[in-house]
């Protein structure tokens, strides 16, 4: 019973440990990434223009990011459940979140209207934080409790 107990800390441990470092990636964004909307979101973006940047550099920074993230979140998601069919579907819907927000993220920036700065904030907000997490842990809660009853 002990051991199990411990286990069971040391998994709490790992999964803290693990948000840490979503919480570090936040908190140093601006200093590890290219990304000029940062500055842009954070000021009065409806009634600014948005700013010049590098497409190309933007899409690998944002890359980098989104999988740093997942990587994490998906590591969060396995420790919480032990349960490879969950990894791999999470991974699967990690990944065409990944297409598709990108999708919609580079459409947006090439068709920029004032009018689409709010849809390019959310998307871009999907791209750069773990907010899927916040969606599959307790989906995946709900759906282990309704397994074992």
């Amino acid at each position: 019973m002990e051991k199990k107990l411990d286990k069971k800390r040391y998994r709490v441990f790992q999964i803290g440990i693990l948000i840490l470092m979503l919480a570090a990636i936040r908190f140093f964004e601006e200093d590890i990434f290219y990304d000029p909307l940062i500055v842009f979101f954070k000021s009065d973006y409806l009634l600014g223009i948005i700013p010049p940047m590098n497409m190309a550099e933007l899409m690998i920074n944002l890359t980098i990011r989104y999988f740093l993230n997942t990587g994490i979140s998906l590591a969060i998601i396995y420790l919480s459940f032990k349960d490879a069919g969950i990894l791999k579907f999470s991974t699967i819907l990690y990944s065409i979140l990944y297409v598709l927000a990108t999708f919609i993220f580079i459409f947006l920036v090439l068709n920029m209207e004032k009018e689409h700065y709010l849809a390019l904030f959310y998307v871009r907000r999907f791209l750069i934080h773990p907010l899927f997490l916040l969606i599959l842990l307790p989906a995946f809660y709900y759906y282990k409790l309704k397994e074992h009853n």
